[in-house]
């Protein structure tokens, strides 16, 4: 397949590294975070352009998908009363819809947490949908407001964990076909695996400067005996936990971490290999930035082998 998309919100590429490995061209990116951007340029040669909200349409060269991990704000509940073009007006969701209005791709691919279902009692999702739509996951609807794109828009609440991902990873993702390249109802998400991803073949051992402390394992990680924090080792079969972007900071109740008796305690943080193992990003991939930026581009990523298997879906009924 040979096709030619955008990177928005693109925090380390794992959008492009999916959509490059299916056959995709980059020609615009964009990320404001200069942790991100560092790491970004180091393993595409680029710096991403910076804040969305200064960059005119008319900047970007013409693509066919549209790829964002976009931020989820609140929206005015108020709209046009209020003086706003769009009850998306002054949220970062409001740029990813002048650019699909402006550009028109064949398609997008929109990621976000799973919360973004019931953030704002669900008004959140409900003006993204309205705002796009002129059917969602094959049922017509229309706009409140008469401003809908008009694209045939397919949404579902997915787990990495039966996608070939080694975690546990509840993501919305949000499908939009313009309709001169798609015939209604003709996309369907990848159907998940029985079986879980598992960790163990992606643990390491004899790892030193990641360790966790004795008094600090002592005093807090196991100070009950409630089966927590998640501990795991080359044997493990079983997904982790969702790596969080304030992994750095050793949450007991939401943390993973690995058993190595080689290293200085026994016990210690995620190596940046196995990192890359969570998030299914290759090996070869370079992180150029403190262990603490590490964690958290790594916990803001997107799974790259799930987009993938969202993005083949795509692109098979383009």
């Amino acid at each position: 397949m040979q096709f030619r998309f955008i990177d928005l919100f693109a925090g380390i590429g794992g959008f492009r590294i999916a959509l490059e490995s299916l056959g995709g061209e980059c020609v615009f990116s964009s990320e404001w975070d200069k942790f991100a951007q560092k790491t970004y340029h180091e393993n595409f040669n680029e710096i991403p352009s910076g804040d969305i909200t200064k960059i005119s349409s008319d900047e970007i060269l013409d693509f066919d998908v549209l790829t964002a991990g976009f931020p989820c704000q609140p929206f005015s509940s108020i709209g046009k009363r209020q003086g706003f073009e769009h009850p998306t007006q002054g949220t970062l969701f409001f740029d990813v819809l002048r650019i699909i209005k402006n550009k028109r791709p064949k398609a997008f691919i929109l990621e976000n947490v799973e919360g973004l279902v019931n953030h704002e009692n669900g008004k959140t999702l409900k003006v993204i949908l309205e705002s796009l739509a002129s059917s969602v996951n094959g049922k017509e609807v229309s706009s409140s407001d008469g401003e809908s794109l008009h694209y045939h828009i397919h949404w579902k609440v997915m787990n990495s964990q039966f996608f070939g991902v080694p975690q546990t990873r509840k993501r919305i993702f949000i499908i939009g076909f313009d309709s001169a390249h798609y015939s209604m109802n003709s996309f369907s998400f990848p159907e998940p695996e029985q079986k879980t991803a598992v960790i163990g073949p992606y643990v390491e051992q004899n790892v030193l400067g990641f360790s966790i402390s004795k008094h600090l394992q002592e005093k807090y990680l196991f100070k009950k005996d409630d089966g927590r924090p998640q501990i795991i080792d080359p044997n493990s079969d079983f997904p982790v936990k969702t790596l969080v972007s304030t992994y750095h900071k050793i949450q007991r109740l939401t943390g993973t971490f690995v058993h190595d008796p080689g290293s200085e305690t026994g016990l210690r943080l995620l190596s940046e290999k196995e990192c890359k193992g969570v998030m299914s990003f290759p090996q070869s991939y370079k992180i150029p930035v403190s262990r603490t930026q590490m964690y958290r581009q790594f916990g803001n990523s997107v799974a790259v082998e799930h987009v993938k298997r969202v993005s083949k879906s795509v692109f098979d009924c383009l």
